[in-house]
């Protein structure tokens, strides 16, 4: 007669997969999807150091322009009366200008490339927030929904993808009243200009978020808890923001971050061409602007090099951190 075999607790630690009940061993450590996604993330060290720039970018814009001097204030002494130009090499750099002064008029480049990242990141993400909401809510309805519905709203969304959105928004702002009142809210000046700014650029990149959320939409309604949503009672709503809703955040969070970019140059655009925040708000299209119509960049090409360099690393920053993100949350990458 064969003798029983006994399992010990080495053994068992050994092959932690063959566990049992009642047969002591290390139980097995589960992560959660997220848990999974923030390892991933956090072993792609380009999208990392993305990260980092765009937490350090926004803490700039917050807390930046009330920690550097006036933007606004001209400093005559650190200009050439001859050629107009900065005094000193690159364009006036210095303890007191780290990024030195503008030509002719002196101002600091620092204080104004900080205030300028305040508007220009503000315009982007409450305009991206926009986009995103009015996407996300079209596009799982009209995933959702289908038929005549699900029609009607594709075709909104090639007839917004196919609208001269430049041409529009430069025609709007520019026919603009110094004031305007939107029922109990009264603008006027700056706080209208950007209000105005949000609308358009949210309103008309909407359609982008709302194709990707249709799409994904269309495969979920099919999904096995969809159905089981459906036969247990529950409503259109339920099914939509409680079952569907959820299992597209990743997309969502993933395409936001990739769109808060393309608005950031969109809005640089506008103030380059002159239609965006006016003077003498500090925006970095603004700065590009003026290096370009004033010719300073033949006098000092820094006045073009500062905000162009920091138009291209908030960019890039939200980019490697967007295409990270893309990455973390994908299933199926490696």
């Amino acid at each position: 007669m064969t003798a029983p075999i006994e399992i010990t607790p080495a053994e068992t630690e050994v092959s932690p997969d063959a566990l049992v009940t009642g047969v002591p061993g290390k139980a097995i450590e589960g992560r959660s999807l997220g848990q999974i996604a923030w390892m991933r993330l956090r072993r792609d060290k380009v999208a990392m150091a993305g990260g980092i720039v765009v937490i350090l970018l926004c803490l700039v814009a917050v807390f930046g322009p009330s920690l550097v001097a006036n933007p606004l204030l001209y400093h005559a002494n650190l200009i050439n009366p001859d050629t107009s130009e900065p005094i000193g090499s690159f364009g006036g750099i210095s303890l007191a200008h780290p990024l030195g002064v503008e030509p002719i008029s002196g101002r600091d480049m620092l204080a104004r490339v900080v205030n300028g990242a305040k508007w220009s990141l503000l315009i982007a993400l409450l305009s991206t927030v926009l986009a995103v909401g009015i996407g996300v809510v079209m596009g799982i309805i009209s995933g959702y929904v289908g038929g005549w519905l699900d029609s009607v709203i594709a075709r909104a969304m090639d007839v917004f993808l196919a609208f001269p959105l430049l041409v529009f928004a430069i025609a709007l702002i520019g026919v603009i009243p110094t004031s305007a009142k939107f029922g109990p809210i009264q603008a006027s000046g700056l706080a209208l200009r950007v209000g105005l700014l949000i609308f358009i650029i949210g309103f008309f990149a909407w359609p982008y978020m709302g194709r990707i959320i249709r799409g994904q939409t269309l495969s979920l309604r099919e999904r096995e808890f969809v159905d089981a949503a459906r036969s247990m009672g529950g409503r259109t709503p339920y099914i939509l923001f409680r079952e569907i809703l959820p299992n597209l955040v990743g997309p969502i969070l993933v395409y936001s971050t990739l769109l808060i970019p393309t608005n950031i140059l969109f809005e640089a655009a506008l103030s380059y061409l002159g239609v965006g925040i006016q003077p003498p708000t500090p925006t970095w299209g603004g700065m590009l602007s003026d290096a370009v119509v004033y010719e300073w960049y033949a006098i000092d090409p820094m006045a073009m090099i500062v905000p162009g360099v920091a138009i291209f690393i908030t960019v890039i920053a939200f980019n490697l951190f967007g295409d990270g993100l893309r990455d973390a949350l994908d299933p199926k990458s490696r």
